[in-house]
């Protein structure tokens, strides 16, 4: 199990509350489940989450994926999709056998 955070913004009329992407990586079934009032926008977003890492050369997890939009209360839309991917714990890149660091 693992558990990463990235930190983004709502846009509610001109504030800007603080919202928390945590995505929790577990066994279990593949699958990616959004929770905490997402918009139909913002869950619509998993598709092309998952387009985006594939095509970018990334290795999408076969595991439980959950991704926790926070505060619960606050109403979500917008560009959330891009938080998804840039939260480093579930996504790994294919390294190859001969690169050095």
């Amino acid at each position: 199990m693992s558990l990463s955070i990235v930190h983004s913004r709502a846009q509610i009329g001109v504030d800007a509350p603080a919202v928390t992407v945590e995505v929790h990586l577990a066994n279990g079934l593949p699958s990616l489940t959004m929770v905490g009032l997402p918009e139909a926008a913002v869950k619509e977003s998993k598709d092309r989450v998952r387009s985006a890492i594939i095509n970018s050369g990334l290795q999408f997890p076969a595991r439980r994926i959950t991704l926790n939009l926070a505060p619960a209360d606050l109403p979500k839309d917008g560009g959330y999709a891009l938080a998804h991917p840039m939260d480093g714990a579930p996504i790994r890149k294919p390294m190859d056998a001969g690169t050095d660091f």
